[in-house]
């Protein structure tokens, strides 16, 4: 059985916060899921806040494995920032609408979805 050292605690506390993130984010937009079909869907707190905590999390992730001589998948890191920025972007300018397109709202969880994928498959 392996003992985990403290580097290893700190990372799985901010993977396990970066989950929470990441859960914060596509709740809220699978919450809204019903109201974008009647084109009345917005951006809810959570989902910016789930953004920004994936954000801060991720970027703390990187340092920490970088930190402990982990091996750290920079294109990977790239792509996944990369979307989170601009999913990020759309949310927080359409925070404030009362009323989103469809078109927007559903870039905004397929960007959260391809995230979570690449994630866990690449």
């Amino acid at each position: 059985m392996r003992t985990l050292r403290g580097m290893d605690v700190l990372i799985h506390i901010f993977v396990a916060l970066h989950i929470i993130g990441i859960a914060a984010l596509l709740g809220g937009f699978l919450t809204q899921m019903k109201a974008m079909g009647k084109g009345e869907a917005r951006i809810v707190p959570g989902m910016l806040h789930g953004a920004a905590t994936m954000l801060v999390t991720g970027l703390v992730l990187v340092g920490l494995n970088q930190a402990d001589d982990n091996e750290v998948n920079n294109t990977k890191i790239a792509v996944k920032l990369a979307l989170l920025l601009v999913l990020s972007v759309l949310a927080y300018i359409n925070r404030d609408e009362e009323r989103l397109s469809a078109p927007v709202f559903g870039t905004i969880g397929l960007l959260t979805t391809a995230n979570i994928f690449i994630a866990t498959l690449w």
